[in-house]
């Protein structure tokens, strides 16, 4: 997989098509105005770095990751998902879950099981996600665990949300006296 930053969605599908080659090359991440994540075959990622260089990306980066996520080569781990996935009892959500394959927002059981497999091998659609959220008036936003990158990336996204990274329970007083 590969960070190509500086470039909108378009043009990272575009270097994807053009570094694909017979193999698989994908926009799988649009995570933030600027900053799209590729995915599939080693060698087409490699490729799509070096044409992202050329085609004016502020920066290209591989990343270390342990698979291709996010495209059809993940196939394999969609099938486990769907196994595992098939004998849990999933329930109406409360709130509406946010889809990242769809941007939209579901309560239906069988089609919130149906997504979480499909996103295993669908892109992410984050920045759309984050913007449906917006529209059905949601404005804080809370990231729990290590790291803060989904935070910054709400904040790139539109700076009119907040966003809070909740990384210890200090974390989780410090938010809960700022609301």
């Amino acid at each position: 997989m590969a960070a190509l930053i500086g470039i909108d969605l378009d043009l990272a599908k575009e270097i994807a098509s053009e570094a694909a080659k017979g193999e698989v090359c994908v926009a799988a991440n649009d995570n933030a105005p600027g900053q799209i994540v590729l995915s599939g075959h080693v060698g087409a990622v490699q490729r799509a770095v070096e044409i992202g260089k050329k085609k004016g990306a502020k920066r290209s980066i591989l990343l270390a990751v342990s698979a291709p996520f996010h495209c059809s080569l993940m196939a394999p781990a969609a099938d486990i998902m769907a196994g595992v996935l098939g004998g849990v009892q999933l329930n109406v959500p409360m709130i509406p879950i946010v889809a990242n394959v769809t941007a939209a927002p579901e309560v239906e059981p069988l089609q919130i099981r149906r997504l979480l497999v499909e996103q295993v091998t669908s892109p992410v659609r984050w920045r759309e996600s984050i913007m449906k959220m917006k529209k059905l008036g949601v404005r804080t936003f809370v990231e729990v665990g290590v790291g803060k990158v989904l935070t910054g990336m709400v904040k790139r996204i539109d700076r009119e949300l907040k966003g809070f990274s909740i990384q210890s329970a200090d974390d989780i007083d410090e938010f809960l006296n700022s609301t």
